[in-house]
């Protein structure tokens, strides 16, 4: 499995809790996507996360309303334990190989090595090592989208969790189309209303966010090099 460059930066977890999301102030789907498809989450709901990143998403809604009135942040999934990671990268490398008419006992070594880095694009690795968790094991990474005023997601230009390049947030940036000029002010605007919050997107995510994980800490780093932050968020359960 992928090693990613914000694993190296360390954990000193701060214990905080890890509370429910207050679900009245947010647009969200029911049930939950995952859940649909027999994701084990067990005891552990999908709409958690830690206090100070829910705080910071209660802030971003705020942030959103003041720009457009009746718009809602939606969130599409939260807190995910390694076993739900686990599942979601097993049900995404079939749903690649159903996408090609491949067979998984057929693979050559090839074949199935270039299916597996398509999807270590999207999904986080299922690391049970305490020093490497998947972002959204330690309850401070988010995946959202928008929802107006008429109830209607907000057109992005491609669905969460698609793998292939239009999921890269810029992708629309360098067109003269009307349309993906559309789909890139929309992906903005998600981004504005979170960075002002104080999260980072992830560079290949349109709809991810996180706060005080290494994948934060690393983005933060990157733009302060004089000012070395650590993660205060590790792996939960």
């Amino acid at each position: 499995m992928p090693k990613r460059p914000y694993h190296n930066v360390p954990i000193i977890e701060s214990q905080e809790a890890l509370i429910e999301i207050p679900l009245e102030k947010f647009a969200v789907e029911t049930p939950h996507p995952y859940e649909k498809l027999g994701a084990p989450y067990g005891k552990h709901s999908p709409y958690f996360l830690r206090e100070g990143v829910v705080n910071r998403l209660i802030a971003a809604q705020d942030y959103l309303q003041q720009k457009y009135a009746g718009w809602y942040i939606q969130v599409f999934d939260a807190y995910r334990p390694v076993e739900v990671q686990q599942f979601m990268v097993d049900y995404s490398f079939q749903q690649a190989l159903a996408a090609r008419g491949l067979t998984e006992s057929e693979l050559t070594d090839t074949q199935s090595e270039y299916i597996w880095e398509e999807v270590y694009k999207i999904w986080a690795a299922p690391s049970l090592d305490i020093a490497t968790p998947p972002p959204h094991s330690t309850g401070a990474a988010i995946d959202v989208t928008l929802v107006d005023s008429n109830n209607q997601i907000v057109d992005m230009g491609s669905p969460i969790d698609e793998m292939s390049d239009r999921s890269m947030p810029n992708y629309y940036i360098n067109t003269s189309h009307p349309q993906a000029l559309i789909y890139h002010r929309n992906r903005q605007l998600l981004a504005d209303v979170m960075e002002k919050a104080g999260f980072h997107r992830n560079p290949r995510e349109w709809w991810h966010f996180s706060f005080g994980d290494q994948m934060w800490a690393w983005q933060h780093n990157q733009l302060n090099p004089d000012n070395l932050m650590t993660a205060r968020y590790g792996r939960l359960y």
